[in-house]
């Protein structure tokens, strides 16, 4: 099993938009015991991800507690980087 910040990002090479919620929701079958799946954790890696030029913030909304959702997808460039260091 690849590591989870790994498996973060190669689910956006499908050219999917995801929140850090939904990136929990996808993973948790496979990394349920990893103490970094947490929306925190995800949510930094993916803002990592956004600095370094893989990722890049789609769009934004509240959810119902009023917090911000961030919605995160990748480019074609991104997701060709992303495939040609992770297989």
């Amino acid at each position: 099993m690849m590591p989870l910040n790994y498996a973060i990002l190669k689910l956006f090479t499908d050219g999917r938009t995801a929140c850090p919620e939904e990136v929990i929701e996808a993973l948790k079958a496979d990394y349920a015991g990893y103490k970094a799946l947490n929306k925190k954790e995800v949510l930094n890696t993916l803002l990592t991800a956004v600095s370094n030029g893989l990722l890049e913030e789609a769009s934004f909304e509240l959810d119902e507690n009023s917090e911000i959702r961030i919605y995160f997808r990748s480019n074609a460039e991104g997701i060709a980087t992303i495939n040609s260091y992770i297989r």
